[in-house]
């Protein structure tokens, strides 16, 4: 898979969760996603049951309550989304502070709002606990297809080297007294642009043959291999199983 590669929403530590491997944590994080969206959306003590599973996980791979919070901004499009819903949704409405709202589009928003939060919460611890190297070598022993985690071990790499440019392409128009203030800049940005297209898929062609002449024949050799004993299995599937209780009560009660 190549040398270390440490994105920004992973957080070194040396917690119980940092150290399972990370096929057991990709399992985990799915079969959980997968059991907050099967429950009931009336069952809004289970949510907050679900939470409390989260923040143990936080706590115990110590992760800070303002790095995970902070992340979660990324949900904002999916919060103003829910907001709209009870306005324009149909069906049975209330009065809210002079407001008409939706009842369907009430509840549709609080499912959207509680699965979403706390399908992106797990999905940042898991971030925040795996290295992007490490979540393609557990994505590789849950036997994904070898072509999609090579699609997405490139386009990592390839991301990062684009960016890099990008940056020295702007600190060069900002070194010659360059500056975007209106739409009169805009053709020198699209020929940036234009420059940045040609720059990376050269530096892909000469990448792509430098494999070949290195033996590359469609496949990437597996370096580390990844495997975990019964009680990592364990440790790491207590979160999606005490969920799941969660998830079965919450139908049932």
């Amino acid at each position: 898979m190549g040398a270390g590669h440490t994105h920004r929403l992973y957080r070194h530590g040396h917690s119980v969760v940092h150290r399972l491997p990370p096929h057991t944590k990709l399992a985990a994080v799915f079969a959980f996603v997968v059991v907050v969206v099967s429950t009931p959306r009336e069952a809004m003590w289970a949510f907050g049951v679900y939470a409390l599973l989260l923040a143990c996980v936080a706590y115990r791979a110590r992760v800070p309550a303002g790095f995970l919070l902070k992340r979660l901004l990324i949900e904002v499009p999916f919060v103003a989304f829910a907001v709209l819903m009870p306005f324009v949704a149909e069906g049975e409405r209330v009065h809210v502070l002079g407001l008409s709202l939706s009842v369907n589009g009430l509840w549709g928003a609080w499912n959207v709002l509680a699965k979403g939060t706390l399908g992106v919460a797990a999905s940042v611890l898991l971030a925040a606990t795996t290295d992007l190297r490490e979540l393609l070598l557990g994505l590789q022993r849950l036997k994904l297809p070898p072509l999609l985690v090579q699609i997405a071990s490139f386009m990592i790499r390839y991301g990062d080297v684009i960016t890099d440019e990008m940056r020295r392409m702007r600190i060069a128009r900002e070194s010659r007294g360059f500056e975007a203030r209106g739409v009169r800049q805009w053709g020198v940005l699209a020929k940036s642009a234009g420059a940045l297209f040609i720059r990376s898929y050269e530096r892909g062609e000469r990448v792509h043959l430098a494999m070949v002449s290195r033996g590359y024949a469609g496949s990437m050799p597996v370096i580390d291999e990844v495997t975990a004993t019964r009680a990592q299995w364990l440790r790491a599937l207590a979160l999606p199983c005490s969920a799941l209780v969660v998830c079965l009560l919450g139908w049932f009660l």
